[in-house]
């Protein structure tokens, strides 16, 4: 597998982590470097996708970063998990494909936790009896597929409250931890080993 796993413990901003990622997809294009999995979390970061409207704001004194991911309008902040791709697709050309199995591997990462989570037809994500669990946002240039996905593990699902989270009411947005009543201490490791191991083909 020609992909790099990186791991940041510390919060890191998050036009600095789309700078850096922008950089690794600009290398793959040239056909130089290694694919990218990245794991990380942001401070509390309000990101508009290529599908954001001024509606979604609920609040006008919030700060909105636009980017060029798909999607609507989201939240990051401490406690999700995000997981971002720089990967090289273009054995494949399959863009479905592969928003599928970055679905699939976070189903199977919640039902290690007996939660059970399911992907919908019309709306890109997973979801847990109704209510949004992750969320993906994917860009794709040249066959580079970039941007990824957040996972809620134990983010303070107030601040959901000044936006209509990817379209949606602040209410049908939940947790690992309200889920299942606590934080698992095992959690990132699952999930790189998950990840690591579905995406070894690429």
């Amino acid at each position: 597998m020609n992909i790099e796993i990186k791991i940041s413990k510390r919060l890191i901003p998050y036009t600095l982590a789309y700078k850096f990622l922008q950089k690794r997809v600009d290398s793959l294009k040239r056909g130089k470097g290694r694919g990218l999995i990245w794991i990380l979390e942001h401070p509390i970061s309000y990101t508009s996708g290529v599908r954001g409207v001024k509606e979604d704001v609920l609040d006008k004194n919030i700060k909105i970063i636009k980017t060029n991911r798909g999607g609507k309008i989201t939240l990051h902040s401490p406690g999700q998990k995000i997981v971002y791709f720089a990967i090289n697709i273009s054995k494949k050309k399959d863009i479905r494909k592969f928003v599928n199995k970055i679905e699939n591997c976070i189903i199977k990462l919640l039902k290690k936790y007996r939660i059970k989570g399911n992907n919908d037809k019309e709306n890109i994500g997973v979801w847990v009896k109704g209510k949004k669990i992750a969320a993906i946002g994917i860009r794709v240039s040249r066959w580079i597929a970039f941007h990824g996905c957040s996972i809620n593990l134990n983010n303070n699902l107030k601040l959901y409250a000044k936006i209509n989270p990817c379209g949606l009411d602040s209410k049908n947005i939940t947790t690992v931890e309200k889920e299942i009543g606590f934080v698992p201490k095992n959690f990132e490791k699952e999930l790189i080993k998950i990840f690591k191991k579905d995406f070894s083909y690429y």
